[in-house]
């Protein structure tokens, strides 16, 4: 953890000492259903307001420190961002969260007690025993909800997003415009939500039947816990830290976010910030958008590289123990990643019970470079042309998924703009790869 300066330790560590004030609520008033608390509710309606910086000065006023130089922004008052306005040099703190505001996976298991283990283990009997804390963040963001504004949390979740464009929040129309591979990573999205769901409904809790009954209401808190959390220790304990959740991904991040022993959150820039610039977390590996489009629903521009979409090709990838990481096309050049070439002429070989496979499987799986060149050489028309018919098959299938979610309607339809812009992206590097193969021969 880097170290903060000495005037601003001490500024934080007097923020510490006043705590939260909102929580001084009691807790088992702070969880009472809907019906007998609210007087004004969450708008959860994909077109509702989002009232960000009513919910920035509330964390600053339960003790959330931002430095100078950091500020919300919105080009559209949809989307927000955090932005540095003013130089800002690696190691300078950007922002500081009391650990009393800050919603814990752990601490959300202490204060609910017995009430989550029947969905728990409902949960854990569908495989998922290692998203538990996600879930308890979903619970108590639904809690919160219920306590309309009662809830101490209230100004947070009046500028959390309702419209999201991730997999979970996808409709059967729009999977029918996704290429295959990411259609198979939303779908996988889709089933966790799914999981989720009947675990909750299987198990007793807090939340009113009203909530339970309320499809909508539980997959927007999913997706507000799956988007916004920090994992600290894997499987073990997740948050989320109200304000610091506003920073969004960037392929090369700026900022770090980590917390200290007493579990309060610290901002701080890992690179020389210039002003203007976006201050940004990494979400996941920049080197493949489309998980990052799946889980979150944004695309990442600016990746320089995608998965070459062998997806039909899984058993012989694990024959090699190839990832998908493994497998990528340059995005802005077209080059092909090496691995590429090893996988389809080990698909061509296999397929023909080639008497030489054994040994190139051995070269592949040994790193023995120079005889897996030897090999190369021995049948590279072959592989060129496999991978080509490839290459132009998901240029075709892009083309047209593409041409049909233009068909749609935007305004019931509004994720077809993310969903062509990802398709576009894949089309665009394809085009550059096919380019590079076409120069082979």
């Amino acid at each position: 953890m880097m170290k903060l300066p000495t005037v601003m330790a001490g500024i934080l560590l007097a923020t510490m000492a006043s705590g939260f004030q909102p929580t001084s609520l009691p807790a088992a008033s702070r969880v009472q259903p809907l019906s007998s608390m609210a007087t004004a509710t969450i708008n959860i309606q994909e077109n509702a307001q989002r009232d960000v910086f009513s919910m920035e000065e509330w964390a600053k006023n339960c003790g959330v420190q931002t430095a100078e130089g950091f500020q919300l922004t919105s080009q559209d008052g949809v989307d927000y961002s955090a932005v540095a306005n003013q130089n800002m040099p690696a190691g300078s703190p950007v922002l500081f969260a009391p650990a009393q505001m800050i919603l814990s996976s752990s601490a959300i298991q202490d204060e609910m007690g017995g009430n989550l283990e029947a969905s728990e283990n409902a949960l854990a009997n569908l495989g998922e025993t290692n998203r538990l804390p996600l879930f308890r963040l979903m619970v108590k963001i639904l809690a919160e909800y219920e306590n309309g504004d009662q809830s101490p949390y209230f100004p947070w979740l009046n500028a959390l997003p309702r419209l999201f464009y991730n997999g979970v929040a996808m409709t059967d129309a729009c999977f029918e415009c996704l290429p295959p591979y990411v259609s198979w990573l939303s779908q996988k999205e889709r089933n966790n939500y799914a999981k989720f769901l009947n675990a909750l409904r299987k198990g007793y809790s807090t939340l009113s039947q009203q909530t339970l009954d309320n499809d909508n209401l539980i997959r927007w808190a999913y997706n507000i816990a799956l988007t916004r959390h920090h994992v600290v220790v894997p499987a073990k304990e997740k948050k989320i830290t109200p304000l610091a959740d506003m920073l969004n991904h960037g392929t090369n991040p700026n900022c770090e976010i980590t917390y200290d022993p007493q579990g309060n959150c610290m901002v701080t820039t890992t690179t020389d910030v210039a002003a203007g610039s976006p201050l940004t977390i990494s979400l996941g590996d920049p080197s493949n958008p489309s998980p990052l489009f799946a889980t979150y629903g944004f695309l990442d521009t600016d990746c320089p590289t995608v998965f070459c979409k062998a997806l039909h090709l899984q058993e012989e990838m694990q024959d090699l123990k190839l990832g998908f990481k493994d497998l990528l096309f340059a995005t802005q050049t077209g080059d092909i990643a090496p691995q590429v070439w090893d996988l389809f002429l080990y698909k061509l070989l296999k397929d023909a019970n080639d008497p030489n496979l054994p040994a190139f499987f051995e070269a592949c799986t040994s790193g023995n470079e120079g005889a897996k060149q030897e090999f190369h050489g021995q049948y590279f028309p072959y592989t060129l042309n496999s991978l080509r018919e490839h290459v132009d098959n998901i240029i075709q299938t892009v083309d047209s998924l593409s041409m049909k979610a233009n068909s749609y309607n935007l305004s019931t339809h509004p994720r077809v703009p993310a969903i062509v812009a990802h398709n576009n992206l894949v089309k665009e590097t394809f085009l550059r790869v096919k380019n590079q193969l076409d120069a082979m021969g």
